[in-house]
């Protein structure tokens, strides 16, 4: 499987017809489309299914076409690793939403100003999503309140916890509490993150957690905190993630709290960027990270 094949490919799927994808690439259409059926005759699959005027996909065409895209951007940071002159370039990171996300915007502000062609792109979805990203070399670290395989990756623990609590409305008349219980949760509809879903709410909550009336399940807490404006549910979440006049935030009794974590794979070297980045983390987070 060819570099070429594979960039054609992506063209195709990106302007859904071949004429269109010929003048894009500046090579003829009888040249790609022999390049789309070598590919389809190499992996035995067929990728689209061919219309009178347009292209679609197949569901081996969708796989190949994330494939793809992740194969020609590997390429590309690898090309701009290898021809700069000075440390420049990007270094990628998938972040969950956290306040403590601020001891790693202090590196990177420190690595900014020494190294200015440097620069840092953040990324946020499920852990799923981002471990298979970290995994296939699409980012470089991840920044986690979950636990981690640590025969996978190695970590630095950032020098901060999140306090998870219930966000609810000022005028509800349950603001007046200083905090919640396991047993004021159990009447209460509930709106709870997926990513906690895992781990945090079972250790916490136990046997009571399968009582929960669950409403609503979010991946985002802006999404959530709406829900909890407009009056569906009270959202469980870590603090000082919402500002919004509307809404207060009160912790659980007994306290609940969530490291976060700075990993990257053990088994990967880090590109010149990425690596500075991690030895400045170290640095000011008093621990020498391990390679």
């Amino acid at each position: 499987m060819e570099i070429k094949t594979l960039e054609y490919f992506v063209k195709v799927a990106c302007e859904g017809n071949m004429s269109r994808a010929a003048e894009k690439l500046f090579v003829t259409q009888p040249n790609v489309t022999r390049q789309i059926q070598i590919l389809e005759e190499e992996l035995g699959k067929k990728l689209f299914d061919r219309g009178k005027y347009s292209l679609n996909l197949t569901g081996d065409g969708f796989r190949l076409l994330k494939r793809a895209k992740e194969i020609l951007k590997l390429i590309h940071y690898t090309k701009m690793e290898f021809t700069a002159d000075e440390i420049r370039g990007d270094v990628y990171i998938g972040c969950a939403e956290s306040d403590s996300i601020k001891y790693f915007a202090r590196a990177a502000r420190n690595v900014q100003k020494k190294y200015p062609h440097v620069h840092f792109n953040l990324y946020s979805g499920n852990i799923e999503d981002i471990c298979t990203r970290l995994d296939n070399g699409l980012l470089d670290f991840y920044i986690t309140l979950q636990r981690v395989d640590v025969s996978k990756y190695d970590s630095l623990i950032l020098p901060a916890h999140d306090v998870w609590g219930v966000i609810l409305r000022r005028d509800d008349p349950l603001a007046d509490k200083k905090s919640f219980t396991v047993e004021d949760l159990l009447d209460l509809p509930l709106i709870l993150s997926r990513e906690a879903l895992r781990e945090e709410y079972p250790t916490a909550f136990g046997n009571n957690f399968e009582k929960f009336n669950v409403v609503a399940t979010y991946n985002l807490l802006y999404n959530a905190a709406i829900l909890v404006r407009e009056g569906l549910g009270y959202a469980i979440s870590i603090d000082k993630l919402i500002n919004d006049a509307e809404l207060c935030f009160r912790p659980l009794e007994p306290e609940l709290k969530s490291n976060l974590q700075f990993i990257w794979r053990k088994d990967r070297l880090l590109t010149p960027q990425a690596q500075i980045l991690l030895d400045e983390m170290g640095n000011l987070y008093k621990k020498k990270p391990s390679n």
